[in-house]
């Protein structure tokens, strides 16, 4: 437990001006008297007016010396153990006390205060600010931070995630808003910037080497554990969240960018330098910025690349969400490139579909054109298929739909009536009647169904009934046989009950 530093001060005075022992100290402050030791022992004095008592444990001392020098992390609790198979015959609580005391701790380490020259140096790091709720979809709400390390201009840029898509725009973002590129950018150990680290050998992720060298300037990553390497960053997102975030109410992504924007030029900018409190950081910038590398003729293509399969249904998915395609891409392997604003769809160099981005869950956007081409699509086919069996049943019907056709008839209609006939009549009365109209110069289903008719007529048959009819649309269609009349006459003949009804 750390000790308060007026209580430090508080034993001390009392030990080396008063003349307290450590016992009156711990009374009068409620302290443990194992504290006041500790806090004498660390300050290096001598315990006046103490009674130096020899203790249990200084016989042991020299062994739980050499084990804390070669083991400096060992536990006080593993220690006692040792030294109680040894012969220790003290209480755990009191050998805990003293093993504090004597420790061995690393001397703090002093650092040296950093300086850059102007354009020379920034910093970059990620920061995570909860989380946005986007429809159906929760969002991680991320802010991209680069600070100037000579002026301390801040550049706040925020995502819904922090993929090397957004990544490089937040660099892009930063390095337009200050027209210019620093010649080093320092980064942590984040998965955008470093893929593997082994002590000293560092491998850099490819996508930001190339990025980098296109603006030409140096990726520099810290060392594992050396927060002080870019303290700079680290102090801006502390004052971020401080003077910007919180509390801060906005209307989605947009507007949060927008507030940002406006912040670091008004804000952030006139905050103190912190090497001349008598200049403020867009001064300092105004200085800086000449000194900053020439933005190159293109941008870098900022965008995220994947390879997606497209399914049965004309659709890829993409980041939770569906996006529509031509149906003649189904089962195929395509190319998804977004940025922020827009979803394209590639084929190798062939642009299949430009969308707008969803950052919803489970969205369907489509281009309405993919839509009526398949839904056109299907009905042909629907059509073909019906002339293909048609023709295979009743093979007449193929000189009947191509005179139809020449004649500038409905081709699916006709189509669905012989379809009918055919399930009503067969395959061979259709073929039989189809030739008769076709003899007779008339291209038209009624004409067949004519036919078709007259032919059961001359045999006497009952009207055909569809086979997917019911039993109740079958009855309706029976062939009812008229009985003779002259049954009805009974109904109105007297009988002797009527005339005598007490009979």
């Amino acid at each position: 437990m750390t000790i308060p530093a007026e209580v430090q001060a508080q034993i001390l005075r009392y030990h080396h001006v008063e003349r307290w022992p450590p016992g009156t100290i711990a009374r009068q402050l409620g302290v443990h008297h194992a504290t006041v030791q500790r806090v004498l022992a660390h300050a290096g004095l001598p315990h006046r007016g103490a009674i130096q008592r020899p203790s249990m444990i200084e016989p042991y001392l020299p062994f739980v010396l050499r084990t804390l020098e070669k083991f400096p992390t060992l536990t006080a609790a593993r220690l006692y153990a040792m030294v109680r198979e040894r012969g220790y015959a003290g209480s755990p609580d009191h050998f805990r006390h003293r093993i504090a005391l004597h420790r061995p701790r690393p001397a703090p380490e002093a650092y040296l205060r950093l300086r850059t020259l102007p354009g020379e140096q920034a910093q970059v790091d990620w920061a995570h600010f909860g989380h946005l709720q986007i429809g159906r979809a929760r969002r991680a709400l991320m802010g991209f931070v680069m600070v100037l390390s000579y002026s301390r201009q801040i550049h706040l840029r925020f995502f819904l995630d922090a993929r090397m898509d957004s990544f490089l725009r937040g660099h892009l973002g930063a390095f337009h808003a200050w027209c210019g590129v620093p010649r080093v950018l320092l980064y942590d150990n984040l998965r955008s910037a470093v893929l593997e680290r082994a002590g000293d050998a560092i491998r850099l992720h490819p996508t930001l080497l190339a990025f980098a060298a296109h603006y030409r300037y140096e990726p520099r990553p810290v060392a594992v554990a050396r927060g002080n390497e870019k303290g700079r960053v680290e102090r801006s997102i502390r004052y971020i969240r401080e003077a910007f975030f919180n509390a801060r109410a906005f209307d989605g992504l947009d507007d949060l960018n927008a507030q940002a924007d406006a912040w670091c030029r008004a804000q952030a900018a006139e905050r103190a330098w912190p090497e001349d409190r008598a200049l403020r950081v867009r001064e300092v910038f105004a200085r800086e910025q000449p000194q900053l590398l020439a933005l190159p003729s293109e941008a870098y293509p900022a965008e995220e690349v994947v390879v997606a399969r497209v399914g049965k249904t004309p659709y890829v998915r993409f980041d939770l969400n569906d996006y529509s395609v031509p149906h003649t891409h189904v089962r195929r392997a395509v190319t998804v490139r977004a940025d922020a604003e827009r979803v394209r769809v590639l084929d190798g160099e062939q642009v299949l579909a430009v969308h707008r981005r969803s950052f919803d869950r489970g969205a369907q956007v489509e281009d309405l054109s993919h839509i009526e081409e398949l839904k056109r699509r299907k009905t042909a086919a629907r059509q073909h298929r019906g002339v293909s069996s048609l023709t295979c049943a009743a093979p007449a019907a193929q000189t009947l739909l191509e005179r139809a056709a020449a004649g500038g008839a409905h081709i699916g209609a006709i189509v669905r009536e012989m379809e009918s006939l055919l399930e009503r009549f067969g395959a061979a009365e259709l073929q039989g009647a189809t030739l008769e109209a076709l003899q007779a110069g008339v291209a038209h289903p009624n004409a067949v169904r004519l036919c078709l008719e007259r032919r059961r007529l001359g045999r006497g048959a009952p009207a055909p009934v569809a086979a997917c009819l019911s039993e109740r649309a079958r009855e309706k269609d029976a062939a009812v046989r008229p009985h003779a009349l002259g049954t009805y006459d009974q109904l109105t003949e007297e009988t002797p009950d009527d005339d005598h009804p007490g009979a």
